[in-house]
């Protein structure tokens, strides 16, 4: 059975960090495209970050580009988001997702998601 299960989010002031980690169950993480994506009420859920089976790759929304890092675990088969330099605009519902079916690594065709993890960054 494929379980995700989301944790780290909270709220943090503008500036701020925070690390969110994905604990997967179930299958083998490192032998599936994984990724993070956040949703706003009314608003599409966003790519925000992926990775590619074994690390090889990542790819991140232009809008986090350099200041979130997608990363794994595969000891833990955990994957891990480390968020810097959070602004107000990042406040969204953030969710794992896992196992890519097609189309583009930012996409949202992923047979996988967690339940989600509120971050939310204040001025």
């Amino acid at each position: 059975q494929v379980q995700l299960v989301e944790s780290g989010g909270g709220s943090v002031q503008a500036g701020g960090s925070l690390r969110l980690s994905c604990a997967a169950s179930g299958f083998t993480y490192s032998r599936k495209w994984m990724g993070w994506f956040r949703q706003v009420p009314e608003k599409e859920r966003e790519g925000v970050a992926v990775i590619s089976p074994g690390g090889g790759a990542t790819f991140y929304a232009s809008s986090v580009k350099g200041r979130f890092t997608i990363s794994q675990d595969s000891a833990k088969n955990t994957m891990y988001l480390q968020m810097n330099s959070l602004k107000p605009e990042d406040t969204a519902m953030y969710y794992c997702a896992a196992d890519l079916r097609g189309g583009a690594p930012l996409g949202d065709a992923y047979t996988y998601w967690g339940q989600g993890t509120e971050v939310t960054v204040s001025s």
